[in-house]
Parts: C-alpha cells; sequence; structure tokens
C-alpha cells in the first residue's frame, strides 16, 4: 500500500500525521517505509534524529541519478535509511529537491518515483509519503504512483477552501495520470471537541458527503515534545490520548484496507 498525505496548506500536520501513522504501523510488525518528499525535511529529522542535509543517499541523489546515464545505477533500496525504531525506514530528504525540480520536469521525469515505489513494495508492507505543501513536480509524482491518499484538515475556514481546491486537483491526476488513486479519507486534525467552530466545520463537511475519517486527532502539546524528542508518540508516550488515537486512526485504515 501507497499512501499519500497531501495537503496545499501548511500547517495542517502533514509531517506528524504521515511520521505517526508509519511509526505505529511498525509498531505493529508491518515492515514500513516514510517517504519524505518536502524539502524541509521534518519527516526525516523527526524520525532519523538527525537534519536532512546532514544524510547521504537521500531522495534527491535519487532523483539527480535519473538525470543522467550511468552503467553503474544504485538501486533504489541502496538510499533507503533505518531509523532507531524497528521495521521503521526512511527515504530521506534534502534541502537540494527545490534545486532540482526545474531539471526533473523538463526531462519528463514524473513517472521515475513510481517505478522506485512499486519496487520498494517487495521490501514493505506499508509505504507513507510524506509531501511539501504545493502540488509541485515531487506531489504529483507521488499522486501517480499512490494507491490512496490523506487529506489533513485543521478545521478553519481557510483549511475548508483549500480543501474544495485539493478534491479538485486529486480528480484531475485521477483523470490523466492513476484511476486507480482513491481518496482515503479527510484526517481531521488538532481537534478540540469543546469549541463550536471545529464542530460544525466537520458537521458541514459530513453533510456534503465529504469522506471524513471517524476517527479525530486532538489538539496536544506532547506532539511537539514528540517532535524535540525525535520520538514518534507511539514511542514517546505510549499511554497518552493522541497515541490512541493514532492507534484507531490504524485500525480504521487497515479495516478499510481489507474490506478493499
Amino acid at each position: 500500500m501507497i499512501r499519500v498525505v497531501f495537503n496545499q496548506k501548511g500547517g495542517v500536520g502533514k509531517s506528524s500525521i504521515t511520521c505517526n501513522l508509519a511509526a505505529v504501523s511498525a509498531a505493529r510488525g508491518r515492515r514500513t517505509l516514510v517517504v519524505d518528499l518536502d524539502p524541509q525535511g521534518n519527516s526525516t529529522h523527526y524520525l532519523m534524529g538527525v537534519p536532512a542535509s546532514e544524510l547521504k543517499n537521500s531522495v534527491a541523489d535519487f532523483f539527480e541519478q535519473t538525470l543522467s546515464f550511468n552503467l553503474f545505477n544504485k538501486d533504489v533500496s541502496d538510499y533507503i535509511h533505518s531509523t532507531p525504531f524497528d521495521d521503521l525506514s526512511v527515504f530521506a530528504s534534502n534541502p537540494e529537491l527545490e534545486f532540482l525540480e526545474r531539471k526533473l520536469e523538463a526531462k519528463h521525469k514524473i513517472y521515475k518515483l513510481k517505478t522506485a515505489l512499486r519496487e520498494m513494495e517487495k521490501y514493505f508492507d506499508e509505504i507513507f509519503v510524506d509531501t511539501a505543501p504545493a502540488l509541485n513536480f515531487y506531489t504529483r509524482s507521488a499522486l501517480i504512483a499512490a494507491d490512496k491518499v490523506l487529506i489533513p484538515f485543521d478545521c478553519d475556514d481557510f483549511s475548508r477552501q483549500a480543501l474544495y481546491q485539493i478534491m479538485g486537483e486529486l480528480q484531475d491526476i485521477q483523470e490523466d495520470h492513476n484511476d486507480k488513486l482513491a481518496v482515503e479519507g479527510i484526517v481531521v486534525n488538532q481537534f478540540q471537541p469543546r469549541a463550536s467552530l471545529p464542530k460544525r466545520l466537520v458537521e458541514e463537511l459530513l453533510e456534503e458527503g465529504l469522506p471524513v475519517m471517524d476517527v479525530k486527532l486532538s489538539a496536544s502539546v506532547k506532539m511537539k515534545e514528540s517532535h524535540q524528542s525525535c520520538k514518534p508518540l507511539i514511542y514517546f508516550a505510549p499511554k497518552h490520548a493522541l497515541t490512541e488515537q493514532f492507534l484507531a486512526l490504524d485500525d480504521l485504515l487497515q479495516g478499510e484496507k481489507a474490506d478493499a
């Protein structure tokens, strides 16, 4: 299963959701890979404990290899880093991704990631892809490669407007490049159940027939603390309420996978 976590609006928790779902998957014994396509490298730092710029053999190096002919190209598996956590690996980001984008677009390399990730499915049960907050070359590459997409939503009107735009853009990807891509669901993040605005927005999205996931993720300072410790919540605070919500969300996703 290749799953992309995407929203064009920044600050909605893409990296946190990607890494914590991946960590739960790994903690439950599934071989799991996180692909970090955001040049900022937040997912890479969170899971590896060091800035993305300090790591060699990154996803940027993989893409750069595709730009020139070489008899001795590395296999995509050579770019995968083990994390300190069992069954959890990273295809690490690098700031160089930003500078490579135009070259890759000019050389029409949009399907290279799909080929690489399908190869990685031989080694991993679950692949989670973190994206930048933009529908750029890398995000399109990921959506073309993916089976499912999760959309984080942080309960404000700006995020709601971005959501409508995203749904239209995903439909274009489905029609033009990947007819098997499915919107798995909208993940409500930083949810405050006692506040009226989040409840109203979620109710309106449901009334519109949008696929809002039943499990909602609460706002908690514990998430920031786990970022600082470079430990996903399942390892940092296994009994915390937010950790339990990630476990429940994983149950839901696995249940949907079984139904499919």
